[in-house]
């Protein structure tokens, strides 16, 4: 019985990945720890190298005639404007009998208002003493401005219910006269007209008490206004601690240096697209990630970490090394930001190789790092690419090659008939490396697995390809016969010769990933 199964679409690729942001914006800790501490330093150098200005402080009681207990604090709102006037300023340099102007004394004091009614005044000065004195000097030319407005707007108000009562009394005179020429007759209709000259003098005499009181309740509120406003806290010099300014701001500018830092890496990270995660490296070369190599710590290391990672090196040697014993044909190390590193795991391999027989290791890495270098008595034989024809036939062939910006690609067919790509995780772009995966490919330069260097601690996504055209290091390390179309097994093409004047044995063609551009994913 035949079963088919339906293939699920692809899931679409999310625009952004936190994970991988997250990921990528922890490995450029160096960056955003560098400007936090620039920011520390700048904020710790600025309250050491720019101290504030000597300061006084005083705090003024501020009665008004129109306070209410709802009162959401436009009054207070009006005090702290009128404080920042030229006629305050003015008001108080000339008690103080100073030349400065007006406009350039108000840069040097602000009003705060703390409640509805109490006002808080800084001012600065050239030292403490001069700072309280001109603190005491501006709230008292704030109280007298402020007495003298309230006194105003009262008379005011008494002056205007004053000419309003002397017009009723006018109008009573008139209405009092109209009623003694009246003629006292019984005639109702006239009755009726005296009347209504009387109803209109009751009006009149109660709207002439109502405006004499009020105007006597006007001037009884300016006292109670005079009396409430007035200093209820001395000027007084405001206490400077430098190592507290020093630490408050070193603190300030650690926030501003850290959100800086954190911007900019993340903007970095989404702009380069550089991928981190083992994942995001396999789906973009086509290969799965079968070893990976952290980076060596720094300082003293205690004894099990060394331990460990001597252990994790030998586990990276033995999987390479199964996996150049199990190929037919040359294998190559090919770098992507990690030269040395690859130039180190290579010797590594080729000394675990030397025990099946002579190796020689062809140095195609730019600036022949690996054949340039001193070379250990009883170790593996380094040739440099140009060398490679005088190695011994019988010897097995290790090569070592670069894949960054710059590559001769058809020279890297001379170095191995298959490859192991040695990247650092968020060195290349998605871009480079979609164009690595694409070059191979038309090389016919299968790509048997991805050792991943420096990778993330904290990284647990899956680096295999379970659906991807080479699964690497699963099954045999050779691909199968494939059948054609009569179904007999493929025939190899005849052997050719190389650059170094070996004869290599053609492959079938095998079935290349098709990587996309750089705004696609690899699937």
């Amino acid at each position: 019985m035949t079963t088919s199964t339906t293939a699920e679409p692809p899931t679409a690729a999310p625009l952004l990945d936190l994970q991988a942001l997250v990921v990528a914006v922890r490995r450029r800790r160096r960056l955003w720890s560098s400007l936090a501490l620039l920011g520390l330093l700048a904020g710790a150098a600025v309250a050491v190298a720019l101290p504030p200005p000597p300061t006084a402080v005083t705090k003024v009681l501020v009665a008004h005639q129109e306070d209410q207990p709802n009162d959401t604090g436009s009054l207070i709102r009006t005090d702290v404007a009128l404080l920042g006037t030229t006629r305050i300023a003015a008001e108080a340099l000339k008690a103080l009998k100073s030349p400065e102007k007006p406009e350039d004394f108000m840069r040097d004091y602000r009003g705060t208002g703390l409640t509805n009614n109490l006002l808080q005044i800084e001012v600065s000065g050239a030292d403490e003493t001069e700072a309280v004195k001109r603190a005491d000097a501006l709230a008292d030319a704030f109280i007298a401005d402020h007495v003298r407005r309230m006194r105003e707007a009262a008379r005011a108000e008494a002056e205007a219910l004053l000419e309003q009562r002397d017009r009723m009394r006018e109008e009573l005179a008139r209405v009092n006269k109209s009623i003694g020429e009246r003629p006292r007759t019984v005639d109702p209709k006239a009755a009726a007209g005296v009347e209504s000259l009387f109803a209109r003098r009751a009006e009149l005499n109660s709207r002439i008490a109502d405006f004499d009181q009020r105007a006597a309740e006007a001037r009884t509120g300016t006292p109670r206004v005079v009396a409430g406003t007035q200093i209820v806290d001395g000027p007084r010099p405001v206490p400077h601690s430098l190592p507290k300014a020093a630490a408050t701001n070193a603190v300030i500018g650690l926030v501003l240096g850290l959100v800086l830092g954190l911007a900019l890496a993340a903007v970095g990270t989404a702009v380069a697209d550089r991928p981190v995660l083992r994942r995001e490296i396999a789906a973009n070369l086509g290969a799965s990630i079968v070893a990976e190599r952290r980076r060596t710590p720094r300082g003293p290391v205690v004894p099990w970490r060394r331990r460990r990672t001597r252990a994790a090196h030998e586990r990276l040697t033995a999987t390479l090394a199964r996996a150049v014993r199990g190929s037919a044909e040359p294998v190559s190390l090919l770098e992507l930001g990690c030269a040395r590193t690859t130039g180190a795991i290579a010797l590594s391999v080729a000394g675990a190789l030397s025990a099946d027989g002579p190796v020689v290791v062809v140095d195609g890495l730019p600036g022949g790092r690996l054949a340039d270098g001193k070379q250990e008595p009883g170790g593996p034989t380094v040739v440099s690419g140009d060398h490679a024809a005088t190695a011994p036939p019988q010897a097995r062939r290790l090569g070592v090659g670069s894949v960054s910006p710059g590559t001769a690609w058809t020279d890297l067919q001379y170095l191995g008939g298959r490859t192991v790509l040695v990247v650092r995780a968020g060195h290349g772009s998605a871009a480079w490396l979609h164009t690595v995966a694409r070059q191979l490919a038309d090389q016919h330069i299968p790509v048997i697995g991805v050792v991943l260097i420096d990778p993330d601690p904290r990284d647990r996504t899956d680096g295999t390809l379970w659906d991807g055209p080479q699964m690497a290091l699963r099954g045999r390390a050779e691909p199968p016969a494939r059948q054609n179309g009569t179904g007999r097994p493929r025939t190899e093409r005849p052997a050719r010769q190389n650059g170094t004047g070996r004869t290599r044995t053609e492959r079938p063609p095998m079935p290349a990933a098709r990587v996309p551009d750089s705004d696609q994913e690899a699937r």
